[in-house]
């Protein structure tokens, strides 16, 4: 009879198979920091699940992530509700929100998430610090930046990012702790760098002295197809999906 405290052998072939991905991320991530004479453990890793199951998301916890992003607010309270993140009593197991925010949708991330990643209008800020007063807590969040200069892309300008971080000073119940940007998809690495030369400019920039509600201590931006140069580039935080889990089924 199997042993039932023993993982079946699915799931053990899933934890390897992540544990062998997060180990060639740490060797690339180790060697972005030599070249920009960084410190490691001034870089922390959210593994993007969306589209994964809870499976997997439990195979990676076994392999050593403890940090999750989620796109879509239902998906993010589903998974949460199985496995609770650091708000609801789960220990250092963190749940982020790291996509577009509907208003409607909004008390799902006061109520499950961690951090909120994708900050971008007022609006939004306003529901989400009534939500988080609801639910008798303050909701680390990064405002998002639109980099890139395409319009179908989410995020607030550059040039609006500071007045709107200075804005955010009357939401006592949201604490911004950052930025977050998407660079643009190309094969063009300097494009992408100096995108992210961009943000860390903005992030360096902004004097949070005189604002109560910010703290800039997070510059998360990489991905799985360019977190290398987001580390020359200063990022603090990267969201790897596939580079960790393995290519993606959509619907």
């Amino acid at each position: 009879m199997p042993d039932p405290a023993t993982p079946p052998a699915d799931a053990q072939a899933s934890t390897q198979a992540i544990a062998e991905r997060l180990q060639q991320v740490e060797e690339r991530v180790a060697a972005a920091c030599e070249r920009a004479g960084r410190d490691r453990d001034e870089i922390t890793l959210v593994a993007v699940s969306k589209t994964f199951p809870l499976e997997a998301i439990r195979a990676a916890r076994e392999a050593g992530l403890s940090r999750f992003g989620e796109n879509r607010a239902r998906q993010l309270r589903d998974k949460a509700r199985e496995l609770p993140g650091a708000f609801a009593g789960g220990g250092d197991f963190e749940w982020h929100m790291v996509g577009h925010l509907q208003r409607n949708k909004a008390k799902f991330v006061a109520r499950h998430a961690d951090v909120f990643q994708a900050l971008d209008s007022p609006r939004l800020a306003d529901e989400l610090d009534k939500r988080a007063a609801k639910n008798d807590r303050t909701l680390p969040c990064f405002v998002q930046t639109n980099i890139t200069g395409a319009e179908q892309k989410y995020g607030l300008a550059p040039e609006d990012t500071h007045a709107f971080l200075d804005e955010l000073a009357s939401r006592e119940h949201l604490r911004i702790e950052g930025l977050m940007a998407m660079a643009s998809f190309t094969g063009d690495d300097e494009i992408v760098r100096g995108q992210f030369r961009r943000l860390r400019e903005l992030f360096d920039t902004y004097d949070d002295d005189e604002n109560p509600q910010v703290e800039m201590n997070h510059l998360s931006m990489g991905m799985s197809n360019d977190f290398e140069i987001a580390v020359e580039e200063g990022a603090t935080m990267l969201r790897l999906g596939s580079a960790l889990f393995g290519p993606r089924d959509y619907d």
